[in-house]
């Protein structure tokens, strides 16, 4: 089943909506008087007609029973908002310029999660453009958008969309990111958006004036659940799996993440999630590239990413929160929430030797066992890092890493994310420590949902004793304050601190122990007195020794502590180059010699000899 307005040229376009319990539905294009045309349903619900004369750009509604106007659920593009007409789209008149693009392997990518509104002053797609160059001279080769589906007004994270299937018209519509797309692709990026299958935002929702969409039997954080179990609830599965492949298909995108898909509630024997696995793996056998789904979930249950053949529900990969929690206790010595989980060296050490650090194990802040194993899964199945939107901006005052911690701490969580076994993702001016907080803003034009926002944001923070002190969501200034200042690229710290990520994805790049996530090979040890975590990389006749240090004062590895062989330094994050203290350690290690490692700081050595 297939919905939305789809041009089929010569000013010609077929409409189809899904309205099951309309006694009569018809499409109103937006053209002085002109008179409503009538739709035909068939037997499961699905009113559609090919009407003459429509051009790309038309503006049309439906009018459902003679009376209720409403928006294109199917919407391509709301030119004027969540609450004005939709307008066909003719997907097939843009010149894309990107045949021969076969994409980047999951185990390759180097991950840039943005906000198109905050990344540039401008905040459209098009302006992101001319700084492709500078990602690309870091070492990144995907751009992770956070959604770009319609929401309401022109500033908003995207977790409030109203329309799944359109694109934001203050970033610059369907146009404007096809653009964007395009000229990544050109450049050698991938491009993986963030979409939002668990909830629809509040305002412009009109989903439920077509038909039953979502369900009372669940419930989210964020709004009333979708209907993916119950009665009915195949032309709303159907909705979101074609979605997807809209995506795919119309914008030619790399990936997707899937937002808290534990908030897709399913008890059905094949889960929505499965499914549309299946839908996305036909497409990409028949488009002859892979598509990605890659999934957010806090619920630590590998069946997400274990194939569908041995009872998993084959999703690419998933985000490893057990390793941001873990990274994060250690370099700010917070307890408070989840973070009550975390905070010693042992919890970082399981993180990166078998997955998820919760494998049924207790979680104290839970209260309960919490998380499967997931040891028997590839590396490239989880994307780390040591920021993101939510950990960043999910926080009162919205404070980056750089707020919080020392700059030496700072090289240290850029050496754990980008040297680890797994897929790394940064967060957008992490690369070069921006301080700019990144907060949580909206555009509602409601008076009582901006109060609801409001008053639910405060709430949120009682488990972490924040203080319910936060920015009004609601402000500009609140946006305003979120955006990025490139100029600081330039400035002394920031330009170090820059030139240090770079450096150590060329490392993760030209050497192949550390290019290929992958844990087969890997041995991690920690030493809770000292604070420190040891990995030892390996592949072919090629080692490496990781040495991450998160006490805040200079730690002595024992001698014995030394695995055996001889090893030569590649990088210390101590040395003054990269405005450290200067490190005692030395050149080459042996077994048998002890070693002092400097506060706060990472060394990476590679087998010199081993007898």
């Amino acid at each position: 089943m297939s919905q939305g307005a789809l041009y089929l040229g010569k000013e010609r376009c077929r409409f189809e909506v899904w309205a099951p319990f309309r006694e009569k539905v018809e499409v109103k294009l937006e053209v002085p008087g002109e008179i409503p045309q009538l739709l035909s349903r068939d037997g499961y619900g699905l009113w559609s007609a090919t009407i003459e004369g429509v051009p790309p750009g038309a503006r049309y509604r439906y009018l459902l029973d003679g009376s209720v106007a409403r928006p294109d659920p199917a919407s391509a593009f709301q030119p004027l908002g969540v609450h004005g007409p939709s307008a066909v789209v003719d997907h097939g008149a843009f010149a894309w310029s990107d045949p021969d693009w076969s994409g980047i392997p999951l185990e390759q990518m180097v991950l840039y999660e943005l906000h198109v509104g905050a990344f540039t002053m401008e905040g459209t797609f098009d302006a992101v453009i001319p700084r492709l160059g500078e990602l690309l001279d870091l070492g990144v080769n995907t751009l992770s958008l956070m959604p770009v589906a319609q929401f309401p007004g022109a500033r908003n994270w995207g977790y409030d969309g109203a329309y799944p299937y359109a694109v934001q018209n203050s970033y610059g519509g369907p146009e404007g990111f096809k653009r964007l797309i395009d000229a990544c692709h050109g450049r050698g990026l991938a491009v993986i958006l963030d979409v939002v299958y668990n909830h629809l935002g509040p305002e412009g929702n009109y989903l439920a004036d077509y038909g039953p969409y979502f369900t009372d039997r669940y419930h989210t954080p964020w709004g009333s659940a979708l209907n993916f179990d119950g009665p009915y609830s195949d032309p709303v599965r159907a909705f979101f799996i074609d979605n997807a492949i809209h995506w795919f298909a119309d914008y030619h995108l790399d990936g997707l993440r899937l937002d808290a898909v534990h908030a897709i509630y399913d008890t059905g024997a094949k889960h929505f999630l499965e499914e549309l696995g299946e839908r996305v793996e036909a497409f990409s056998l028949k488009e002859g590239r892979l598509h990605l789904l890659i999934a957010e979930s806090d619920l630590n249950d590998v069946r997400l990413i274990r194939p569908r053949d041995i009872g998993g529900y084959g999703l690419d990969a998933q985000w490893h929160d057990d390793f941001h929690h873990s990274l994060h206790a250690l370099v700010t010595g917070e307890r408070n929430g989840y973070y009550a989980d975390f905070g010693a060296t042992r919890h970082l050490a399981k993180a990166l030797a078998e997955g998820f650090v919760y494998d049924w194990a207790y979680s104290p802040s839970r209260n309960r066992h919490h998380g499967s194993s997931s040891r028997d899964r590839h590396g490239r199945q989880f994307v780390v890092f040591s920021q993101n939107h939510d950990q960043v901006g999910n926080r009162p005052g919205g404070e980056r890493l750089a707020s919080l911690v020392p700059f030496e701490a700072l090289k240290l969580a850029a050496a754990a994310v980008l040297l680890s076994p797994f897929v790394p993702m940064l967060f957008m001016g992490e690369e070069y420590g921006e301080e700019n907080p990144f907060h949580y803003f909206v555009d509602h034009s409601d008076p009582t949902l901006i109060e609801a926002v409001r008053r639910g944001r405060r709430q949120e923070f009682e488990g972490f004793h924040w203080g319910t002190e936060i920015p009004d969501p609601q402000s500009p200034s609140t946006f305003a304050e979120s955006r990025l200042e490139w100029s600081k690229r330039k400035s002394e710290k920031h330009k170090i601190l820059l030139d240090f990520h770079t450096f150590l994805l060329r490392l993760r790049k030209n050497l192949p122990v550390l290019a290929e996530p992958a844990r087969d090979h890997l041995q991690v040890s920690d030493h809770a007195r000292p604070k420190t975590v040891m990995v030892q990389r390996a592949k072919g006749g090629e080692k490496v020794l990781i040495l991450l240090n998160f006490n805040s004062a200079s730690s002595t590895l024992a001698g014995q502590e030394i695995p055996v062989g001889r090893w030569c330094k590649v990088a210390d994050s101590a040395e003054r180059r990269w405005l450290g203290p200067g490190s005692p350690l030395p050149e080459r290690l042996e077994t048998g010699s002890p070693a002092i490692i400097s506060r706060l700081s990472m060394a990476l050595y590679r087998m010199e000899f081993q007898p």
